[in-house]
């Protein structure tokens, strides 16, 4: 399994860099910028190629073309991307993904069946939403039993189906396939907190690695991303375009933009749309944003051919899935089919209240007030406990940023406000802000327990940007508190976590429990997910893998030595 498991990380990283290579080395960006260019636009490339290959109908063989293309890219500007990755710069976001992603993928092999929460059929759904596109299902078909195929959007699903044809059609690949495209979020990420850091006079090369190094640590400890990362759906997936395109957006209003920077941002949020919905919120605000921080051009020819020629850019990237969908499904299906539109609520009832109720609920921790727990209910101590802390670290706005995360990062944006440019500030605060009130308002259903997990997620990111790129102006006090609260986090957030999903506390605690009493004590939510692998037959990563557990401890470990050295390394550097 290990030969196969390197076969396929190099296969993922060689077309996800490769595929569009030879026309980002063509662009006037730096090497850092040239890797999340090439990214997106091989994701995008990827989803591209295999929609083709679904509607022309070829054989399977067919998807060699793209990792061919990817490798023909790679040998024919050899020299180029290797001079690339000698710079510091793009090397130390090359090493930070490969340190995230190996962390994560270290947590995904201690899933045997998901839990958590409210956590249940999403996973399974997408799961099938990939085989409708590698085995060709009927264009009919219902997932889990109510959903038709727009109701979701598929570039997510149409990616991780090549790879499933190009390796093994089986659930353990999506998984890993499906967790390669979600940590793919630190890229664009990393080359905030670059900016964020220089842009404050904090720091010069060397000090924007070494806060590089800092938010490697930081996702690897948050709770809320390694959870999002290892479980087998698409909302990092979109995180991953949504901050590649407000990188690229806040590039395009710097004085003398690289060309590129436009087209970029254009292309990498028609791609988050099409990766997920949540991403609609970001879209809206910064299409406002653009027309509002650019007042002054307004009178301007230039202005308007150039939003006109990246609103045609975006609407062309869009088309290539709503152009279809609405050929074969009309304007209903693809338009109101999401779970957003159809859930009951949104058809009864004051909705500014039900609105004004999930965002109070999204802020005040469930500690904080009377709830029903019935969702969490269950006879297993430690299964209560880590869904007790799921609920927190998944939902709650506060939380999601970490125990003590949220009260460093509100300390720093209040000792920073005034310092800051008015414009920035309010740019911020209204994007910020205003996805908080949108991500909630969108979510048609009444939730008691909290919905930063639904459009939050990017926002949780740039808290841990902002963090990361404020480290170095932190008094050893405050590291030592918001160090604290992470090895909290990590304990009671990621290995609790996973030491209930690989049933571990039972192997441990209560060894003379079977395994039907042992199900049976977690809660109705994790029994679903129990039950739908038992009944489909699917062998997660961690039946296939075969790993020795205290290999993958000792792997793990390795991972954040490393990481951990490396903000040691960088920060003495600067």
């Amino acid at each position: 399994m290990l030969l196969e498991l390197l076969f396929c990380l190099l296969l993922f990283f060689v077309v996800t860099f490769g595929l569009a290579w030879p026309l980002v080395v063509r662009l006037t960006l730096d090497g850092g910028e040239k890797l999340v260019a090439a990214a997106i636009l091989s994701s995008l490339g990827i989803y591209l190629g295999a929609f083709a290959l679904y509607l022309t109908n070829l054989p399977a063989v067919a998807c060699w073309i793209l990792p061919a293309l990817a490798c023909v890219g790679l040998v024919t500007t050899g020299r180029t991307f290797i001079a690339e990755l000698r710079a510091p710069e793009p090397r130390a976001l090359l090493t930070g993904q490969f340190l995230v992603t190996g962390w994560c993928l270290g947590w995904l092999w201690f899933i045997s069946s998901y839990t958590g929460g409210g956590w249940t059929s999403d996973w399974f759904e997408h799961w099938e939403r990939t085989l409708f596109f590698v085995d060709r299902w009927p264009t009919d078909s219902q997932f889990l039993g109510v959903y038709a195929l727009p109701a979701r959007p598929p570039l997510a699903n149409l990616v991780t189906g090549v790879f499933l044809k190009l390796t093994q059609r089986n659930f353990a690949h999506y998984q890993l396939f499906t967790l390669l495209l979600n940590t793919l979020a630190f890229l664009p990420a990393a080359l905030l907190v670059r900016r964020f850091s220089r842009q404050t006079g904090l720091a010069g090369p060397s000090g924007s690695r070494a806060a590089v190094a800092v938010l490697v640590v930081l996702l690897m400890l948050n709770p809320s991303f390694v959870e999002n990362a290892t479980f087998a759906w698409t909302k990092l997936t979109a995180v991953f375009f949504i901050l590649g395109g407000l990188y690229f957006f806040l590039r395009a209003l710097d004085p003398s933009p690289p060309r590129a920077a436009g087209p970029l941002c254009a292309a990498a949020l028609a791609a988050a749309l099409l990766t997920h919905y949540s991403a609609g919120p970001y879209v809206l605000l910064l299409a406002i944003a653009w027309f509002l921080l650019q007042r002054g051009r307004w009178s301007a020819a230039g202005f308007w051919r150039q939003t006109g020629a990246l609103a045609a850019l975006g609407a062309l990237v869009l088309a290539t899935w709503f152009a279809w969908s609405l050929a074969v499904y009309g304007a209903h299906t693809t338009l109101l089919s999401n779970s957003s539109v159809t859930v009951k609520d949104v058809h009864s009832g004051n909705q500014l209240l039900r609105v004004a109720l999930n965002l109070r609920d999204t802020i005040v921790p469930h500690f904080l007030r009377p709830l029903d727990s019935t969702l969490i209910a269950q006879t297993s101590r430690w299964g209560y406990w880590h869904d007790w802390f799921f609920q927190l670290y998944q939902v709650n706005l506060f939380f999601v940023f970490g125990s003590v995360a949220w009260l460093v990062l509100l300390r720093e944006l209040g000792r920073n406000w005034g310092a800051s440019p008015t414009v920035s500030r309010w740019f911020w605060a209204l994007l910020t802000g205003g996805v908080i009130v949108l991500g909630v308002a969108v979510h048609g259903a009444r939730d008691m327990w909290g919905l930063a997990h639904i459009c939050l997620q990017a926002v949780l990111v740039l808290g841990l940007v902002w963090l990361a790129a404020r480290w170095s102006t932190l008094t050893r006090a405050w590291r030592i508190v918001l160090v604290v609260g992470a090895a909290v986090d990590f304990l009671l957030g990621i290995a609790l976590h996973f030491a209930v999903q690989s049933y571990a506390l039972d192997r441990w605690l209560a060894p003379d429990r079977t395994p039907e009493a042992i199900l049976r004590s977690y809660s109705e939510s994790s029994l679903m997910n129990a039950e739908a692998k038992m009944i489909h037959h699917l062998g997660f990563f961690h039946d296939a893998a075969g790993f020795p557990a205290a290999g993958v401890l000792v792997f793990l470990a390795g991972i954040l030595l490393l990481a951990l050295v490396g903000t040691r390394n960088r920060d003495r550097a600067a």
